[in-house]
């Protein structure tokens, strides 16, 4: 990784100077003159091919802030009305991706860069304030200041509330607004990879700190997000919830679209077009794209929102591309799976700074336990838990497992899963109630836990772990069976959930005869 150089106060001094006058800025961002990002780019990557590397020469973080903006705004995106416009958005993610890669979140200083602001924090100069940790804002120096309204009013840090509203916005994309959907998968994509970087640079900067002064992790860019202008609980649910956004009118109504108008898009007969009013976004003249009022008639009504698919229910498992549906793919579910990890990262580390670690844990809760089937096996399957550190996945497993399992199930002496732990308090007892669902829910977490046992620490066949898993098994299909006869029956209980009841036991079956075959060759 790069360092940034010595000179970069004076190169910073060089941008500054050149934006700070409309008349003296030969480039950024004019998208008829994409060189610009060009220029960005080339001084960022000049010395990586020299030996040894030569420092980085870094943009100013205002600039480094526009580029955000430039990568995700509708009218270089979904609205762009040239290829040069469209390019200036690919130009100035590769610029932000080059930034992380060569720099890195802590030398490159993006805490400052992707900083949350408001409207009224712009001053009529646009001198931008910024929102510190404890709620206080504090001016930026008017020489940092771009005079374009991308840069300022116009730009995702000002129009978004925080970082959490672009999260439940991008999310519920990934379900009503597709196109919009393509590319807030980039940014939030981007965005969750300075935050992973940003938080394990920092970890690693504390592991090294012998003098006991604040952790290193206190100026991570994800707490910096997780500030409290709120109570703690209506905090961390609102943030839980907008990980899960699942575009249901009251996900849509708490985290709305970021810039008015956003999923519009050009009419067709104007896709061709060339812009008739010359576009220098230098001198903040963007012609019709952020007009709202002269351009409206040239942009479509926005498409009718997508229903949130839900799985067509088969004879069989259902298609691990109808399954990802309701949380918006494949790659939606992937990043939600991220943040919860990092959430519970933060927590482990710095409890006083967000919740504890079991709060946070029980609003998990509150979401996964009431999934569909198809949708919570996506949740809690070993694939998914990999996401998480194995002691984090481990705690999920046990919160979701206690609160579904029969009374009678002793609670563990502590969190730490053991194979004397499974076996005496998970493996052999069903649900608490007869619900199908139910029964096969435990029976995923148990299957998880074994296989996360498996994996960090090893499991060891015994009569006892036989015996267990065997009691388990017929515990919880007995305890379905009444599902079928109306007692206890739960919504969706069918054939579909008794599916993936017997299919996890044949898993749990199979896991443990691998082990007791591998077992038994190891000592012949």
């Amino acid at each position: 990784m790069s360092s940034v150089s010595n000179a970069s106060s004076t190169l910073r001094k060089v941008f500054v100077s050149v934006f700070a006058d409309p008349g003296k800025r030969p480039y950024l961002m004019d998208s008829s003159d994409v060189p610009a990002l060009n220029l960005l780019i080339s001084l960022l990557t000049i010395g990586t091919t020299s030996t040894p590397p030569r420092p980085a020469f870094l943009a100013p973080a205002q600039q480094i802030a526009l580029a955000a903006t430039l990568a995700i705004h509708p009218s270089l995106t979904t609205r762009a009305q040239s290829e040069d416009a469209l390019q200036v958005s690919v130009l100035a993610t590769r610029y932000l991706r080059l930034v992380l890669h060569l720099v890195g979140p802590v030398n490159g200083k993006l805490q400052d860069a992707f900083a949350f602001s408001t409207v009224e924090a712009f001053s009529r100069r646009g001198a931008r304030r910024r929102t510190t940790g404890d709620g206080t804002s504090t001016p930026k120096d008017d020489m940092n200041t771009l005079d374009l309204k991308l840069a300022s009013t116009g730009s995702v840090w000002v129009n978004a509330q925080d970082f959490w509203h672009v999260v439940g916005w991008a999310f519920n994309c990934s379900l009503l607004h597709q196109k919009r959907w393509e590319r807030w998968c980039l940014w939030l994509q981007y965005m969750i990879d300075v935050l992973d970087q940003d938080w394990t640079l920092r970890a690693h900067i504390q592991e090294q700190d012998s003098d006991g002064g604040e952790d290193a992790r206190q100026g991570s860019i994800i707490v910096q997000y997780l500030s409290k202008n709120d109570t703690t609980a209506r905090q961390e649910r609102r943030i839980v919830r907008a990980i899960f956004a699942d575009g249901s009118q009251k996900s849509a109504a708490e985290f709305p679209e970021v810039w008015r108008n956003e999923t519009k898009e050009r009419k067709k007969e104007n896709d061709v077009k060339k812009v008739e009013t010359k576009l220098d976004i230098a001198a903040d003249n963007w012609g019709d794209y952020m007009n709202d009022a002269s351009s409206s008639s040239d942009l479509e009504d926005n498409p009718p929102p997508q229903s949130p698919s839900k799985p067509t229910p088969k004879s069989g498992l259902t298609d691990i591309s109808d399954i990802t549906a309701p949380f918006g793919g494949s790659e939606s579910l992937i990043l939600r799976l991220r943040l919860l990890s990092l959430l519970s990262s933060v927590c482990a580390f710095l409890p006083r700074t967000f919740t504890s670690l079991s709060t946070l844990y029980d609003v998990f809760l509150e979401h996964i336990r009431p999934l569909p089937l198809p949708q919570f096996f996506l949740i809690v399957s070993p694939s998914s838990m990999r996401h998480f550190h194995s002691a984090a996945a481990s705690c999920i497993m046990q919160v979701i497992l206690r609160s579904l399992l029969a009374s009678a199930a002793p609670l563990p002496r502590c969190d730490d899963v053991t194979q004397e732990t499974l076996e005496r308090c998970y493996l052999p007892y069903p649900a608490n109630t007869g619900s199908i669902s139910d029964n096969a829910k435990v029976s995923l977490c148990v299957e998880t836990l074994l296989r996360l046992l498996q994996k960090h620490i090893g499991l060891e066949w015994s009569e006892t772990l036989q015996d267990k898993v065997e009691k388990g098994i017929e515990a919880r299909e007995q305890k379905a069976k009444k599902a079928g006869k109306g007692k206890g029956k739960g919504k969706g209980d069918g054939e579909e959930e008794r599916v993936w009841l017997r299919g996890s036991a044949g898993r749990i079956s199979g896991l443990v005869n691998l082990v007791k075959n591998q077992q038994g060759a190891m000592e012949e």
